[in-house]
């Protein structure tokens, strides 16, 4: 068996085409872990070739809606096809605080669908089958399943509280998911040594200056800014950078190189690519 990585969307809140929101799919085996769920998720998901009834489980950075507007479109088709798969609620692994509480509100507007699916079809309601963790500062494992693990760390993505990056381990690989923040000695260490690192990627330093003054300076000041990232993975001697996340979203290969450029401006020598929806990067 091998580790396989895919990109279930790319996209950030101002819709970009082809970018869905933000999402990763990690595959081991029967094992399915996704991370985040932005919009469109369950079709990228689909285009993927897993079903909502693979999912092992599912893991949340942070309550940003552009990483968990698609949640309840998880949990609700889910529901609906499991009078088909029978495989039951989806265990839903999220940092306590304000993302927790969005997914025990998350199905609040579909009362009255839920109630009308009872009375034909479905025997029992859905349920959120939520696990919640404290974000900490140190590697904490949240998720074990067989021989794969999932482990989280909070980040920084102030003003956003409790926002965590997540580390998988399979027998072949170990995968890191930064979820959004800065960039930051925990997902440094997180990332040591790891094969590949899904990381999210800002173009602040080459934008420096058509952004002062905008409400883009602020924003840029708590995402990942491309140079540091670049310092960040070569520091920590990552196998594959994979960059998500994109802002602003490349138009072209021009674009991407761009990306590419800031990288290995910082330090990165090693493989990078810049992500597209469904690109799939497998450890061998």
């Amino acid at each position: 068996m091998t580790t396989t990585v895919t990109l279930t969307g790319t996209g950030v809140p101002i819709p970009s085409p082809g970018r869905a929101g933000a999402g990763v799919l990690v595959r081991y085996g029967e094992t399915a872990l996704q991370f985040d769920a932005g919009r469109a998720t369950v079709l990228r998901l689909t285009e993927a070739g897993t079903g909502l009834h693979e999912l092992s489980a599912l893991f949340v950075t942070h309550v940003h809606s552009d990483h968990v507007i698609g949640l309840p479109d998880v949990v609700m088709g889910r529901w609906i096809q499991d009078h088909v798969w029978r495989t039951g609620p989806l265990e839903l692994h999220v940092p306590e605080g304000e993302a927790a509480g969005f997914v025990d509100r998350m199905l609040d507007p579909y009362a009255a669908d839920i109630a009308l699916r009872m009375e034909h079809v479905q025997a029992v309601p859905p349920e959120t089958r939520l696990r919640t963790f404290a974000a900490k500062a140190t590697p904490q494992e949240v998720w074990r399943g067989g021989d794969v693990t999932v482990e989280a760390v909070a980040v920084h993505h102030e003003p956003v509280p409790d926002a965590v990056a997540y580390r998988i381990r399979t027998p072949d690989a170990t995968v890191v998911i930064s979820g959004d923040t800065r960039v930051c000695e925990e997902v440094e260490e997180l990332s040591r040594g790891a094969d590949v690192l899904v990381h999210e990627a800002c173009r602040t330093t080459a934008l420096s200056g058509a952004i002062a003054g905008t409400p883009f300076e602020k924003i840029f000041s708590y995402h990942a800014d491309t140079v540091a990232l670049g310092g960040l993975a070569g520091r920590a001697g990552v196998g594959h950078l994979v960059l998500t996340h994109l802002i602003p979203a490349p138009d072209d290969e021009a674009g991407e190189a761009e990306f590419v450029a800031d990288v290995r401006s910082g330090g990165y020598g090693g493989r990078v690519s810049v992500g597209r929806d469904l690109m799939s990067v497998t450890v061998d």
